[in-house]
């Protein structure tokens, strides 16, 4: 095996988030962080201990140097980020709000640094990580990163080293739904583990209830798939057994981005530290819950203290 637990790749972009409510327009004042779906789950997993490898490319820019910066603080490898010359370093503005709304976001990343990510920047070593988690972002943004996408999950397979997906739709990324739902169940093919919200999981397989969801998966061989079913928790099947776990009461919704890619971050190190299914969603839940309470993507993912000392039977 390599030297790393985990693989993750895709697109980190440098984030202002606004410091007042109200228009984008009028805001004065902004602060920068990250946001990324896929280094989101890369942080989570690296705060619990694991070793993890981050795949991506980011422009010669000081958002580019932003990035970087922020991703190392959080423990992630990043000598396979790449410095792209000719592109830059996508971001986006996101907008505070007060009640529980979703926040507003606009980007600034098509022609990015990560959307030119290919199979080419793939370093040998990298396959010999005993897990990759891969989600439908980056199929969405280029042709080459849809290419890298499949080679990953592909040759992870091929090694027998376990792969998880989620879904991640981002319908404005694509052309138009049909060309989604295709590319996206092409990947989620290729996975052991598979995480769509309900909402998805129905887009994705025309199938309503979360068992024909689920079964639909097991056909196209995953191994387990689990559902985030929002507040009421997550249902979970395998060929040998499903069920559905509770969700975690929250007092106050915050910010409700970041909650999917906390629970997955529970769900994956669950599964990969030997967890019963069931256990490893309860985990996922947990870390969900967390992540709703705390303004930002990825503020609420927790260490592995925290983990032992706050979650529920870990």
């Amino acid at each position: 095996m390599g030297e790393h637990d985990i693989l993750c790749f895709g697109e980190t972009m440098a984030m202002l988030v606004a410091e007042q409510s109200g228009d984008l327009a009028s805001v004065e004042r902004f602060h920068k962080r990250i946001a990324g779906a896929d280094s989101n789950v890369a942080i989570g997993l690296a705060r619990l201990g694991f070793n993890v490898a981050w795949l991506s490319r980011v422009g010669s820019d000081s958002l580019g140097r932003f990035v970087i910066a922020s991703l190392q603080r959080e423990g992630l490898d990043c000598r396979y980020v790449g410095i792209d010359n000719s592109h830059p370093t996508g971001f986006q503005f996101k907008s505070r709000e007060t009640d529980g709304r979703d926040p507003t976001v606009e980007y600034f990343r098509r022609g990015s640094a990560a959307s030119h990510l290919s199979v080419a920047d793939v370093a040998p070593s990298l396959l010999k990580a005993r897990h990759l988690h891969a989600t439908g972002i980056p199929p969405a943004l280029s042709s080459s990163l849809l290419e890298l996408s499949h080679h990953l999950m592909q040759q992870h397979r091929q090694a027998g080293h376990t792969v998880s997906f989620d879904p991640n739709l981002r319908p404005t990324l694509w052309p138009d739904q049909a060309s989604m739902i295709e590319r996206i169940n092409a990947c989620a093919a290729l996975a052991d583990w598979v995480l769509p919200g309900l909402a998805e999981g129905q887009l994705l397989t025309g199938y309503k209830a979360p068992a024909d969801i689920a079964a639909f998966y097991l056909d196209q061989g995953a191994r387990a798939v689990v559902i985030k079913l929002g507040p009421e928790g997550a249902y979970f099947r395998s060929a040998e057994q499903q069920g559905t776990v509770a969700g975690v009461a929250v007092a106050r919704v915050i910010d409700t981005v970041g909650a999917g890619d906390g629970f997955a971050v529970g769900v994956i190190s669950g599964l990969l530290e030997g967890l019963p299914l069931a256990s490893a969603v309860t985990r996922g839940n947990w870390i969900g819950s967390r992540a709703v309470q705390s303004v930002g993507d990825m503020e609420g993912l927790p260490t592995r203290r925290e983990l032992r000392e706050q979650a529920p039977n870990s």
